[in-house]
């Protein structure tokens, strides 16, 4: 049995706790498990335990094995030395402080049918480890965890919206700028929209947004599409000699036109769309994050991002090569819904909490509260088990509930896990 889910008895007290007694005879009396350490360290800190007639205040370690304290190599570290109680599944040899000190232990005692329920979620084979016993539960009981789900996939956000931001000398504007650029990709073209964005500051792009030519000549220039061949018709031959003169002028070093997938795409979802697409975007956008950090209204904000490739497109979804189908090729609803959830909102709540502004933070959450539910499988998914999401908010929950706990069985983090490891 893991060493979390000892951790999870101690922590709730799920121990049988009558005539406890250390393996040298003395009763023992728990009077405060202590804090859950979550860093480097003892299992817990600051517990209050009467041992005999004497009530010591420090830390508790906890294993399977006894032995496993000089298997973690405890009995050479200094922090183990405040260790005031060894409690184990199996005690098979004392352990001592790093002076020689022996250490008391306990034996945990706890009901069989916690363990017994728990190793029936580890040995699931099923989508989610209670995929069969999920009937049992009020669905209530999982709507109630929605806030504190949401609320984790923004601060998991929220961290590599940070790592970026220090990458790029905290420059708020280059770093939504790639971000938003990387959505663009829509993950199958994720990386090299990145690399695109990287490769071609947000500075220069602004000295040209007037000329929505010349943002096209930048970012297909940048691209490498406009290497593939030497010659073509008008506009691609244009774009070609503009880049030329710009890519002279500062210096530019584009990236390779083999990084850009088109296989197994719809058309209206290959990167030469979406490159134009994006270059409208900021064509039209003067100083974007500032405009979104004041908008209020969700429907202004959708706004801003209906956008349509140029005319080219119209009749093109490849350079050089006419379509039989002539349409406008504009920034679906879905793929506006989907920039919004992942990159605005993040950058909302990050940008608010960073500037202490908490109007900020919260207009993000009301925003998801506000967008459909996304459509993926994971969702579907939940939806045949009888848990229906009724917005964004609510499907980024279960996104979260999916990938950071039921995908990695961390069952006694999840409330529901939590139930069924109770239940008679």
């Amino acid at each position: 049995m893991p060493e979390e889910f000892l951790q999870y008895i101690w922590e709730n007290n799920l121990f049988e706790t009558e005539k406890l007694k250390t393996t040298d005879g003395q009763p023992v009396e728990i009077i405060s498990t202590g804090k859950r350490n979550t860093d480097s360290g003892p299992d817990f800190f600051n517990a209050r335990i009467k041992i005999d007639s004497t009530i010591w205040v420090g830390n508790v370690e906890i294993h399977r094995l006894a032995s496993d304290w000089e298997r973690h190599n405890h009995n050479a570290g200094a922090a183990y030395n405040s260790v005031i109680m060894h409690v184990a599944e199996i005690i098979d040899k004392p352990v001592f402080r790093s002076n020689g000190e022996v250490i008391p232990a306990m034996v945990l005692h706890y009901p069989a049918a916690l363990k017994t329920n728990y190793q029936k979620l580890l040995d699931a084979k099923t989508w989610i480890a209670c995929q069969n016993l999920f009937h049992k539960i009020d669905p209530i009981i999982l709507q109630l965890g929605f806030n504190r789900l949401m609320i984790e996939r923004l601060e998991d956000k929220t961290n590599e919206i940070l790592a970026r931001l220090q990458q790029n000398n905290n420059d708020w504007n280059e770093t939504f700028y790639q971000m938003l650029a990387r959505m663009f990709g829509f993950k199958v073209n994720s990386i090299p929209f990145e690399m695109l964005a990287k490769s071609l500051p947000i500075g220069i792009l602004a000295k040209h947004k007037i000329s929505l030519f010349q943002l096209e000549a930048l970012l297909f220039g940048n691209s490498g599409l406009l290497n593939d061949r030497l010659l073509g018709d008008d506009y691609y031959l244009n774009l070609r000699n503009e880049y030329s003169f710009l890519y002279k002028k500062y210096q530019l070093k584009g990236i390779e036109s083999h990084l850009w997938k088109f296989m197994r795409l719809r058309p209206g979802n290959f990167p030469t769309v979406r490159i134009s697409q994006l270059a409208a975007l900021i064509h039209r956008s003067h100083g974007l994050f500032s405009r979104i950090i004041e908008i209020e209204s969700l429907d202004e904000l959708k706004k801003l991002f209906e956008v349509q490739a140029s005319d080219y497109w119209n009749a093109h979804y490849s350079f050089n090569k006419t379509s039989t189908r002539n349409s406008v090729k504009e920034l679906g609803e879905n793929s506006i819904n989907t920039i919004i959830i992942n990159v605005v909102i993040p950058f909302l709540f990050v940008y608010g909490e960073k500037q202490n502004k908490e109007y900020l933070k919260n207009r993000s959450l009301e925003f998801l509260e506000q967008l459909p539910s996304e459509r993926n499988s994971i969702v579907e998914k939940w939806g045949k088990m009888g848990v229906e999401s009724r917005s964004a908010f609510e499907s980024q929950a279960l996104l979260q509930l999916k990938n950071k706990y039921c995908e990695l069985k961390k069952c006694l983090n999840c409330q529901i896990g939590v139930k069924l490891v109770r239940s008679n």
